[in-house]
């Protein structure tokens, strides 16, 4: 993929989408063009299953007239094609009620530096390379493995993606960025018979920088050995300790409850909460958009807007909200850049090796994997099904399944005592092993 020339073709071809928007009396436009190419292999009982190419362009355009707005998307590059869609978007703004707060940034909120955030790491990997690596990943899963074991597929990834971004203020920004991947997921059977599943993945910008295909496969294995021959935890109130891969999604629920979207429409449990107290004082929550080769790394949000550090929690304080300019206007607050998301969340304060960490819970539930949605964003009321390890002593005992976790994520947020030396940068929330200090946990009645 050459990718200056894939540039240079959305850099045309969102042009002519502007042009046409104007010519179709559109007071402003913007147009969102992506270029996609990967590769992936999947292997099963050491077999090939799947090979996938794919090459995909797309276009979503958004055009006003005055604040009505109107929105269509082609993955047809043609002339016809862009004209029909441009002439769509600008039919259904035609027939929307006005909205006071739509428009496109003002020309003073958009991004004018791009630095270079180390994301582009092209590597040639053909199909035998990646049906290597695949096989090698369910090899290293396999090796040693008794009958009570099995595979459940195994595969390589290579992903290469340009987003684009214009719109009729004169903004033109684009980005590229390589990814590549290998996951293997193995199942396991007890003496009983009973079955467990388990995986493991690993993916980064750059190639030379993935975990060793074998290593992938021993760790799945490693992960579904440990969860055989489960018992029920018991029912009461603990500590609760959520491991890096599971914890990222209670950053990522109160986070969506600082959104603009869920505080504009009153759809969040923490209306109102700029200055108020959501977790111990000891503990920040901080976006870092320009880390280089960070998987969440971006140099300008979804409006074209300068991305910058945030810190959504500073001290156990909400110090701000995530605002695109859309919910920027609704709630009468300057955007944060985070129109599309967040961008490289932590969690920053005192670090615990997690072997204290489970010392220091003495009794309770390690939980490794989670099931359902069960978070209320609104009441803020969590419940939730649960697999994952019982702790006694301060050392985990045996695994458990079938447990159900409840509380309420106000109370949880306020209740972590203590995060890991562990973080997972594998998305874009890095979150460590969190310990949250009493929730109600039902298991064998």
């Amino acid at each position: 993929m050459d990718i200056s020339e894939k540039r240079a073709e959305l850099e045309g071809f969102t042009a002519r989408i502007l042009a046409e928007a104007a010519k179709c009396g559109a007071t402003a436009a913007e147009v969102s063009a992506s270029h996609d190419i990967g590769l992936s292999v999947s292997v099963r009982n050491r077999d090939v299953e799947t090979v996938e190419f794919n090459q995909d362009r797309g276009f979503g355009i958004t055009v006003y007239f005055g604040q009505r707005k109107g929105t269509a998307s082609t993955s047809d590059s043609s002339e016809d094609a862009i004209v029909s869609t441009v002439r769509a978007a600008c039919d259904i703004a035609r027939y929307t009620e006005a909205d006071e707060f739509a428009g496109i940034a003002e020309p003073g909120l958009l991004a004018h530096n791009f630095p270079d955030l180390d994301l582009y790491h092209p590597s040639t990997v053909d199909t035998d390379t990646a049906r290597s690596l695949a096989l090698e990943c369910e090899a290293g899963a396999l090796a040693g493995a008794g009958d009570n074991l099995r595979s459940d597929g195994a595969s390589f990834s290579s992903h290469t993606a340009l987003r684009m971004y214009a719109n009729s203020n004169g903004f033109l920004g684009s980005h590229t960025g390589t990814r590549y991947g290998l996951s293997c997921v193995m199942i396991g059977q007890d003496a009983g018979g009973a079955m467990q599943r388990d995986y493991w993945y690993a993916v980064t910008r750059r190639l030379d920088e993935l975990e060793a295909a074998r290593t992938v496969g021993e760790r799945a294995t490693q992960r579904v050995l440990r969860r055989l021959s489960p018992r029920k935890a018991p029912t009461g109130t603990f500590p609760v300790a959520y491991s890096p891969d599971v914890s990222s999604g209670l950053v990522s629920s109160l986070l969506g409850a600082l959104s603009g979207g869920a505080l504009y429409r009153k759809a969040s449990f923490l209306l109102d909460s700029l200055g108020k107290q959501v977790m111990p004082e000891r503990f920040s929550v901080v976006e870092f958009p320009h880390r280089r080769g960070a998987l969440g790394s971006a140099a300008f949000d979804g409006d074209g807007v300068a991305t910058r550090e945030n810190r959504f929690v500073d001290a156990g304080m909400v110090a701000s909200y995530a605002l695109s300019v859309y919910s920027g206007r609704r709630l009468k607050m300057p955007t944060t850049g985070n129109a599309g998301g967040v961008h490289n969340v932590e969690i920053l304060g005192p670090v615990t090796p997690v072997n204290e960490l489970l010392r220091a819970m003495n009794r309770g539930l390690l939980v490794t994997e989670c099931m359902g949605q069960g978070v209320n964003m609104v009441t803020g009321d969590y419940s939730r099904g649960a697999s994952g390890f019982w702790v006694e002593n301060g050392e985990i005992a045996y695994p458990v399944d079938e447990v159900t976790v409840a509380s309420n994520m106000q109370d949880m947020l306020l209740g972590i005592s203590a995060i890991g030396d562990d973080p997972d940068r594998r998305g874009n929330i890095h979150t460590p092993t969190m310990l949250i200090g009493s929730m109600t946990v039902a298991g064998a009645g």
